[in-house]
């Protein structure tokens, strides 16, 4: 019982400092999506916190309040079909596929696309499509799509995503060095190039470009 009260307690003190920030669809999705089943056991307390998260893989989620914040920046519609590139938990793929037509999210780690898969189904989530493959140039061949959303760092603007962009598009994805700070940043689709928008600054793994082999 205390768990469940924690739990309660730590998502309205996440609501709280959201306030005024999340649209309603958005609140709700949150709201109907556990978060402390799409992470590990021992830090399920951190659910509802701003903290990034190890996860399997040696790989780490982000703070509820980046991934809101992020998903917010990309203004998925309903009848949107949004590609993630960095799948990690399956959480943010969640909440958007409560917000979407279809997800397709991809990772390079055939453990974390697994894992992700039990989760959906364990939720009866549908919507979305999980791919174990190199991420690091999209999809190609999936798309185009509304919204692009990769949880990794560029070195510089992703050009290679902007024909798998519908028009007026937006992806949402970090830009600068991978030894350091970058800018978390809105690129929209104007005809055949982006209008660039920074709102945070990240410190993002760099976009890794292969398929890991093992794990």
């Amino acid at each position: 019982m205390r768990k469940q009260t924690a739990g309660r307690e730590g998502l309205a003190a996440f609501f709280l400092r959201q306030r005024g920030r999340l649209s309603r669809e958005l609140a709700a999705a949150i709201e109907m999506t556990p978060r402390d089943q799409f992470l590990p056991a021992q830090w399920s307390d951190c659910a509802w916190s701003d903290r990034m998260v190890p996860i399997d893989c040696g790989e780490a989620v982000e703070g509820v309040d980046l991934q809101a914040a992020v998903i917010t920046a990309l203004g998925i519609e309903p009848a949107h079909r949004v590609l993630e590139v960095g799948t990690g938990t399956g959480y943010t793929a969640a909440l958007m596929a409560r917000l979407s037509a279809r997800v397709t999210t991809v990772d390079r780690f055939k453990t974390l696309c697994e894992n992700a898969k039990q989760r959906f189904e364990a939720l009866q989530l549908t919507g979305i499509t999980v791919r174990h493959a190199d991420g690091s140039s999209g999809l190609p061949s999936q798309g185009p799509f509304d919204r692009i959303v990769v949880w990794a760092a560029f070195e510089s603007l992703p050009r290679a995503f902007v024909d798998q962009l519908a028009t007026n598009g937006v992806m949402v994805a970090a830009i600068g060095p991978g030894d350091g700070e970058q800018d978390l940043t809105r690129l929209s689709k104007v005809g055949s190039r982006f209008e660039r928008e920074d709102f945070e600054r990240v410190r993002f793994q760099p976009i890794a470009r292969s398929v890991a082999a093992i794990i």
